[in-house]
Formats: structure tokens, C-alpha cells, sequence
């Protein structure tokens, strides 16, 4: 089983639309096996976001992303980095289809709610910067004989 870190970022938080986004996420099938909420500092922001580190958006980003708390999901499922990214929708609201994160409840692209994995490997490295091996639970539901 494949695993993947959400982020519900700041402005989901402030609108209220936590419950909605895990309840969706949840409700496809996939397994909560970890979760806090928190409000990142400077410095987590910057190496959650490395990849961006020189672009013109990436001040913005660490900004908004340290302006409020966050929560922080590992989600645990069959192709969970793929579900997850078809579930949120394109990163910029305007162009997300009905139906998904972004497209039913996003603002603008720098106010799009929530950010998911984009690949395994990039998977295990941000849930590491989240998460102590301790803090992740491994369980069995007997709904899992349903879905898998």
C-alpha cells in the first residue's frame, strides 16, 4: 500500500473545510494512519517547499503556508499518491474540474486549499519531515477486505 502526506493548508483551515476535505479523502477508500495539526515555522516551510526555493512564488508560498495552522495527513491506500492528486484537482482552482478539491471549494492558485504528494519518492521524504516513524500507525480496518 501506498502512502501520501496532505497538507490541509491555511486558508481550508479558516473556511472551515477540514472535515469535508479528510470526510472525501476518506470516503474514497483511503486510511488515515497519521495526522496532527500544527503551525509550521520558517524553517519547515522552506524544506517542505525546497523544490520551489529561487522561484518568484516561493516567499509567497512560506508565507501563506506559516500564516495559520495546518493539518497534516499520511494517508495510506491503493495508488494513494495518484488518488489524492486526481481527488485535489489541477493547482490552479480556475482550472479544476467540478467534483474535486480545488474545483469545488478553491479560490485562486495561491489559495488552493490543500497540497498532496506528487510522487512515492517525494511521498516518503515529506512525511518524513512530519512525521516520527512513531507517530504512524499501522492498523487494519475490516472495511480494507471491502476495498481491497
Amino acid at each position: 500500500m501506498e502512502r501520501s502526506l496532505v497538507l490541509i493548508k491555511p486558508d481550508a483551515v479558516q473556511r472551515g473545510l477540514a472535515g469535508e476535505i479528510i470526510s472525501r479523502l476518506e470516503k474514497k477508500g483511503l486510511k488515515i494512519v497519521a495526522m496532527k495539526m500544527l503551525h509550521m515555522d520558517k524553517n519547515l516551510a522552506q524544506r517542505h517547499y525546497a523544490i520551489h526555493k529561487g522561484k518568484a512564488f516561493f516567499d509567497d508560498l512560506v508565507n501563506f503556508i506559516t500564516s495559520s495552522p495546518v493539518i497534516a495527513i499520511v494517508f495510506q491506500g491503493k495508488n494513494a499518491v495518484e488518488i489524492i492528486r486526481q481527488m485535489m484537482g489541477e493547482t490552479d482552482p480556475a482550472k479544476a474540474y467540478r467534483g474535486t478539491i480545488r474545483g469545488d471549494f478553491g479560490i485562486d492558485i495561491g489559495h488552493n486549499l490543500v497540497h498532496g504528494s506528487d510522487s512515492l519518492e517525494n511521498a516518503s521524504k515529506e512525511i518524513d519531515l512530519f512525521f516520527s516513524a512513531e507517530e504512524i500507525f499501522n492498523y487494519e480496518r475490516e472495511l480494507d477486505t471491502w476495498i481491497y
